[in-house]
């Protein structure tokens, strides 16, 4: 939002929220249906039929620019501004499409309204030409001189400040304005466009592939990383003012030309700083991280909230959409296939933390593949992999995240030190801390829990954490209490076999059936010390979430959500391997190495990460 915002401010489709592509359907649908009762070609308005297909292509070529932009911007090399963005910056450019439905609209009237617009033919050089010249002197020169207009501090308070909030730019920050402020650059880039339809010389390929120029031109703007190779400027130096547009974000009195220099050549407004800044982020390398967390996609709709994949999904709690997975399924097909023979891990976030470079590293394997057996080598084929090529670069820690859920795939970790001990790194699968989280988040005044469930590395230590504190720990299943009391550790009298299921207190491990979780009575309390939260099937019971904690805001570059926990708040396991890098302990925590509990908790609240409160 603009510092004193003006009139014409909000988009007039607001208040539709998700549903504004409805405003396109009555044209969508009469387009299809002109097209099909048409009786031949001549007949046929392949533009009127064509500006929705156009529309998808527009918002496919700005996501792809999304989603490269940030895999470069995480890996570091030729980045240009180092500044992180945030949740707010996601939220306020999260209506990136809403220029392409204006768009649409103008090209549904116009096509209707003016004669010259319908039944074009597919190319015309002459029309060509006309957009070219055009966009070069009265485009060019009208944008640099209202851009410089919306710099005036008038202007600037009311519109232009809302596009300038973003000092690190994303692709899409080109287009994130005030409606009023879009609508005057509309009417500029309509010059060519018209000047083509009421001359006759329009066709389909000029009409449709003016905008994508504009749009390819705006992301490659703001994309915040160096695309252009050098030996292209050397042979075109005008060249090099495509990337302006980042250095203008930071230093907002210079560079106002749209995509062509020469009027800021004319009239003194060159950044004399743009060639160092070409220089130094053609130079940049991919940066090494210091601390390595490693994690997996979880269900076939989990890629779209990566932090490379649509970024407002991204940027909120992982939950099930029922209109992505009706719109997107044939790309999750797609991704559910390629991920059973694409075995690299990819860069998906980068977080910088007391001077430590932190990256989040996804391994292409869904859930499922976990439990397949054939599928278990592979993955750890995969891991290995990756802990290797972290050990090369020289991170000092990795922890092991979701691929830690699983303790029979690889011994929570212990396996990759068997295998490699000449190792560097020191893996953790955050299992001290995450026992912390749980213990610490029960009640002090609480006499009694019920352990459900499996019973991981992380229940024994809570387990043992509790029945040294006199609180009772009544086992539900059988099996898993035999495990318990045959283990090595000391439980004493406190560890019992449950009788009933009156604990308020229920501590819940992996396999917890429904017809089990039915059984609680009102007011309890589920607290999970899996990475995979239970259902929620009693609406008078009251549920944590996951082990996890809330970043210290000096944690920078934090927009998207870990799966299903809330903004700003990072796993226990997550949060582990980040402060075994702050206290620089040499040792690893996997396989059955327990950290002390008291001695985790307090690095980590020393060092700024906050408990969650109780989640409803």
């Amino acid at each position: 939002m603009a510092t004193k915002p003006g009139v014409l401010t909000d988009w007039p489709w607001k208040p539709l929220g998700n549903f504004k592509y409805a405003i396109l359907t009555p044209w969508v649908i009469h387009s299809t249906y002109s097209l099909a009762m048409s009786k031949g070609e001549k007949e046929a308005d392949l533009v009127y039929y064509l500006i929705f297909p156009f529309l998808m292509t527009r918002v496919l070529h700005n996501q792809i620019w999304i989603s490269v932009s940030r895999y470069r911007t995480a890996k570091g090399n030729n980045r240009i501004v180092d500044k992180g963005i945030d949740f707010e910056q996601v939220d306020r450019e999260s209506n990136w499409d809403d220029q392409i439905i204006l768009s649409g609209i103008l090209f549904y009237l116009t096509n209707m309204i003016i004669p010259g617009a319908s039944h074009l033919p597919l190319w015309r050089s002459d029309g060509f030409i006309i957009v070219i010249l055009l966009h070069m002197c009265p485009v060019e020169f009208l944008y640099y001189w209202l851009h410089r207009a919306l710099h005036h501090h008038f202007l600037y308070s009311r519109y232009h400040s809302h596009h300038h909030s973003s000092i690190a730019t994303e692709p899409i920050t080109s287009v994130i304005h005030p409606f009023a402020e879009e609508v005057a650059y509309f009417l500029l880039f309509a010059i060519p466009l018209m000047t083509m339809v009421f001359t006759g010389t329009a066709s389909i390929a000029a009409i449709f592939g003016y905008p994508i120029y504009i749009d390819l031109m705006n992301n490659m703007g703001h994309c915040n990383f160096e695309l252009v190779p050098k030996w292209v400027l050397s042979t075109f130096p005008p060249l090099k003012f495509l990337m302006y547009h980042s250095l203008h974000h930071t230093q907002f009195r210079t560079n106002y030309s749209l995509f062509m220099p020469m009027y800021d050549y004319l009239y003194g407004t060159v950044d004399k700083s743009s060639d160092d800044l070409y220089e130094t982020s053609l130079k940049r390398q991919e940066e090494s991280p210091d601390i390595v967390h490693l994690t997996h996609l979880t269900t076939t709709d989990s890629i779209y909230h990566l932090r490379l994949g649509f970024a407002s999904l991204a940027s909120k709690p992982y939950a099930f959409k029922w209109y992505v997975t009706m719109a997107m399924w044939p790309v999750s097909c797609w991704s559910g296939v390629l991920t059973w023979f694409y075995g690299c891990t990819f860069v998906s976030e980068s977080n910088t933390f007391n001077d430590l470079k932190l990256q989040s590293w996804v391994v292409p394997r869904y859930t499922m593949h976990y439990l397949l057996q054939n599928k278990q080598k592979d993955l750890n084929c995969i891991i290995e992999e990756a802990l290797l090529e972290a050990d090369s670069k020289g991170a000092k820690v990795v922890s092991l995240g979701l691929l830690n859920q699983h303790e029979e795939l690889n011994g929570s970790g212990e396996l990759y030190i068997q295998r490699h001990p000449q190792l560097r790194i020191k893996l953790v699968d955050g299992s001290s801390l995450a026992a912390a989280v749980v213990v610490n988040s029960i009640p002090k005044e609480t006499t009694q829990v019920l352990l459900t469930g499996r019973i991981s590395k992380v229940g024994y230590a809570i387990a043992l954490a509790l029945c040294q504190k006199g609180v009772q720990v009544a086992a539900m299943n059988e099996d898993e209490y035999q495990k318990l009391q045959h283990s090595d550790c000391q439980f004493g009298k406190n560890l019992v076999l449950a009788e009933n299921y009156d604990q308020k207190i229920w501590l819940v491990g992996e396999g917890l059936i429904d017809k089990e979780q039915l059984r609680a009575t009102k007011g309890t309390v589920f607290i999970p010390f899996t990475q995979f939260p239970p259902k929620k099937l009693l609406k008078d019971c009251y549920y944590h979430t996951t082990p996890a904690m809330v970043a210290p805001k000096s944690l920078d570059n934090i927009h998207s959500c870990e799966n299903w926990l809330a903004r700003r708040v990072m796993s226990a396991w997550r949060v582990a391997g980040i402060v075994h890098g702050l206290e620089g302990w040499n040792v690893h925590e996997c396989g059955q190495t327990m950290f002390s509990m008291d001695k985790v908790w307090e690095a980590t609240l020393r060092h700024g990460f906050c408990p969650l409160s109780l989640s409803i």
